[in-house]
């Protein structure tokens, strides 16, 4: 009986922790300019909160290389 309520505090602490954000990579966010553009929107919305998340981090990576490919290709190059 004592295992039995153990395990389901652990099942119902469990259901209640957040649900983890898929975290794209680099490639997947040059690749796909919508959600670029989402990720980007909604980490410059909350910029305490969504910071440091990895998600904010390779869109921010992201919007960089795409921005040089479009100089590289202004310039010429």
């Amino acid at each position: 009986m004592r295992w039995f309520l153990t395990g389901a505090v652990v099942l119902l602490l469990s259901a209640c922790s957040p649900e983890k954000q898929k975290v794209y990579t680099v490639d997947e966010l040059v690749a796909d300019d919508a959600l670029l553009a989402k990720i980007i929107g909604e980490c410059r919305n909350s910029p305490g909160e969504l910071h440091d998340t990895p998600n904010c981090r390779n869109a921010e990576a992201a919007d960089g290389r795409l921005r040089l490919e479009r100089m590289r290709k202004s310039l010429g190059g």
